[in-house]
């Protein structure tokens, strides 16, 4: 099976590979591993070597042209190789997942929403929506996700920007902190996911008032689950082509606002 088919499959349905995850415990976010670390310290040299000979700079397809990325491509060996010789952990970050696509343009287009504000990136993924914020004026951002330290560092370094701090633990189970918004796009989907994700959610707008806003394409397992309810729609985009066909034909992008 090509990487692109493989590991891919868990944003765009419940494949094997989520099944595989779940039960192994690495769906959200590693254990055993120490839960906070400023980017700056990961830059592990073979690593580094290794992903930047096998993803592309880029900054084309995607609705943040002003953001550069160190991506995943048709263009690179293992688009098309079997995800199992990729020798790290599955690249989800390696991909700019339509849902991050349209808070990053969001946020960029109205820095008034961040300008100044403390930001928790949840799910970060490649970081773009994190680097968007920065970009944008945020004081203070944290980045959370699976695994995308090397990634978001280099990112970071692309865009010049002094890297920010990042939570490789579980963050549903922690003690919450206080922000002024949480963005977190592409992470509905997987129902029990969803329904961790929107409990966690209510909790930080009734102990902070922590605005929430939400980036998905449409994805069945956000249309249909019972947080729908308690959303208001800010800002629909257009996805490009190419980001369509990496993402089942899916069309537009959508930003939702949380109001419990």
């Amino acid at each position: 099976m090509a990487l692109s088919l493989g590991w891919k499959a868990h944003r765009n349905h419940c494949g094997l590979l989520l099944q595989a995850l779940r039960s192994s415990g690495l769906l959200l976010f590693p254990c055993g591993q120490c839960p906070w670390r400023g980017a700056g310290s990961f830059l592990d040299p073979e690593i580094k070597a290794f992903l930047e000979e096998n993803t592309e700079v880029t900054s084309s397809g995607s609705l943040t042209p002003e953001i550069q990325l160190r991506l995943l491509t048709p263009r690179c060996k293992f688009w098309w190789e079997r995800a199992d010789l990729w020798p790290h952990s599955d690249p989800y970050w390696a991909i700019y997942w339509p849902g991050g696509q349209a808070l990053s343009r969001y946020l960029l287009d109205n820095p008034d929403v961040v300008r100044g504000k403390s930001v928790l990136d949840l799910g970060s993924g490649c970081g773009a929506t994190a680097i968007a914020a920065k970009m944008s004026g945020a004081s203070r951002i944290l980045a959370n996700d699976i695994d995308p330290r090397m990634a978001i560092t280099l990112n970071c370094e692309l865009n010049r920007l002094n890297p920010f701090p990042i939570l490789i633990q579980n963050i549903l189970n922690l003690e919450q902190d206080k922000w002024d918004l949480v963005v977190l796009g592409d992470m509905f989907y997987d129902e029990d996911l969803a329904d961790s994700l929107h409990q966690w959610l209510k909790k930080c707008f009734w102990t902070y008032r922590t605005r929430v806003l939400i980036g998905d394409p449409g994805r069945p397992q956000f249309s249909g689950h019972s947080i729908q309810h308690h959303l208001h729609k800010v800002v629909e985009y257009s996805l490009l082509e190419s980001t369509r066909q990496e993402n089942s034909g899916l069309t537009t992008s959508t930003v939702w606002g949380f109001q419990p």
